[in-house]
């Protein structure tokens, strides 16, 4: 998202003729509006392809909750506090042992987020990560969609009327794609997990494509399942891994669009 201001000192009176007096905005303003307020530097640049890990957080029902009575009291507080806990939780599930100085992380900290209006886009670099470190992202994003509803929605609660009831995930793996001086990227696993974070009411689930469940230990590997299904956009019987708490709970409708892998 770019802002483009125009200030009081923009604007000039202008007197066409002995009567008529008219508002214009400056020139070298006018002229300013560009492609360069969308800070992405020189577009020109040729592309940098970074193998990457996209992470889609999107809050359920975050519509509606704009729709309240007075939002704007009661949108920048939700925001504020959700935002804050949102990339906290991200930096606590990484953390593997603290140190007085710093700490050792099970894997690096996201190289690139966006705030997408109702969600947050994490970009890591996964391209010197084991198969181990990508799937300890994973299991990690799934533990905040879990906390979201049993710590921070009830916290919240007291402070906001109905807040979104559900922070929902997506995850893919993939190539992605730098744009101008690498301040944005663009790529098929982000449109990916923007899709997988709302596939059929489910809350949670990946694309099976470069993230294997088989590097989790037992326990936690039981509790997804391998489906195929159709990604609008994307293709037929695509492999991916969801809960198998949430799968159980689908509609029968919702769950004869998935096919056994």
């Amino acid at each position: 998202m770019a802002k483009f201001l125009i200030d009081d000192e923009d604007y000039l009176d202008k007197v066409t003729n002995e009567k008529e007096q008219i508002i214009i905005v400056k020139k070298d303003k006018f002229d300013s509006f560009s492609e360069d307020v969308l800070g992405l530097g020189d577009i020109k640049e040729k592309a940098n392809q970074v193998d990457a890990l996209s992470v889609i957080f999107d809050l359920e029902g975050f519509t509606n909750f704009c729709r309240q009575i007075d939002p704007q009291l009661a949108v920048p507080e939700y925001l504020s506090e959700f935002l804050g806990w949102l990339f906290l939780q991200i930096r606590i599930e990484l953390i593997e042992e603290a140190f007085k100085e710093g700490y050792r992380t099970y894997s690096d900290l996201p190289f690139l987020a966006k705030y997408l209006g109702d969600g947050v886009l994490f970009l890591w670099d996964v391209s010197q990560l084991s198969n181990t470190q990508i799937l300890n992202i994973v299991v990690s994003m799934k533990e905040i969609c879990k906390n979201y509803v049993l710590k921070f929605l009830p916290a919240i609660s007291n402070q906001v009327v109905s807040p979104p009831s559900k922070l929902r995930c997506g995850i893919a793996r993939g190539t992605i794609y730098s744009v101008g001086n690498g301040n944005d990227f663009i790529g098929p696993c982000i449109n990916v997990s923007a899709r997988l974070q709302k596939m059929h009411s489910l809350g949670f689930c990946f694309s099976r494509r470069g993230i294997n469940p088989e590097y989790i230990d037992e326990s936690t590997r039981n509790e997804y399942l391998t489906k195929k299904v159709d990604i609008r956009g994307i293709g037929n019987e695509e492999l991916v891994c969801v809960l198998k708490r949430e799968f159980e709970a689908l509609a029968k409708e919702d769950k004869a669009k998935f096919k056994d892998a």
